[in-house]
């Protein structure tokens, strides 16, 4: 029986041994292994992705647009991101001061917003002296001006032909920029005018009279009242014209 017991001492004490030496070289190689360090964002990447972001969505403005995007806090830490991805906030627009998010989800989800303005250079019309509520506007009564289009107010005209032959809805001073609310397209339909009701379909084409129930510009809705008495609504043409569609 002491020899069995001795046998087992023994067995017990190699196999502590074993033990013992696995778990220093256990030890040893965590320690060794390297340990790769945390790769951060390069916020100029960053900076680069939000001008050339915002540079795609004022490509259709007219004149000559810079982007000038703010500075990063250089204290920013963010996790490396393989496809940062810019968005327009709600609210946001595209020119004058504004704000841009940037977003990553992988390998860490993160959102930032970076803060820039956008200057458009351009012309916009000017009235070249004073205009009266109701006048119509004339060639000689615009002039161009050229400035920052995001600094002026929304709605600005940037082309003679977009107010020659429109009425004045307010009265303007000499240099004033002109807007689309400040004018009003000419009438095409008259109130109690006597106007021709066209209706189109496949093969077939219907013209009857009427007289119109209100003033309408051109394209816009006009009722009109037949001579059975009927009210239609279509919409109004140049030239006395009233289409209707069923």
């Amino acid at each position: 029986m002491s020899d069995f017991r001795a046998f087992i001492m023994y067995r017990s004490i190699k196999l502590f041994k074993f033990l013992a030496g696995l778990l220093v070289t256990v030890s040893a190689a965590a320690q060794q292994a390297p340990v790769a360090p945390q790769t951060y964002q390069d916020t100029t990447a960053l900076h680069q992705t939000v001008e050339q972001f915002l540079q795609t969505q004022t490509a259709g403005l007219p004149g000559q647009v810079s982007v000038t995007v703010n500075q990063f806090d250089t204290r920013l830490r963010l996790v490396a991101c393989a496809a940062p991805q810019p968005f327009m906030p709600p609210g946001s627009r595209v020119w004058g001061r504004t704000t841009v998010g940037v977003r990553c989800t992988a390998p860490a989800p993160w959102t930032v917003y970076i803060a820039a303005t956008v200057r458009v250079m351009a012309d916009y019309l000017t009235a070249a002296g004073p205009l009266a509520q109701g006048k119509v506007v004339e060639a000689s009564d615009v002039i161009l001006a050229k400035g920052d289009l995001a600094a002026l107010p929304p709605g600005i005209l940037t082309n003679p032909a977009q107010a020659i032959g429109r009425s004045m809805t307010v009265s303007l001073a000499a240099g004033m920029p002109l807007r689309q609310d400040s004018l009003r397209a000419p009438q095409a339909i008259q109130q109690n005018q006597s106007v021709r009701l066209t209706t189109a379909g496949k093969g077939f084409q219907v013209t009857t009279e009427g007289k119109s129930l209100n003033n309408a510009a051109a394209g816009q809705v006009v009722q009109v009242r037949t001579a059975n008495g009927q009210i239609v609504s279509g919409v109004a043409k140049a030239g006395g014209i009233v289409e209707v569609s069923y």
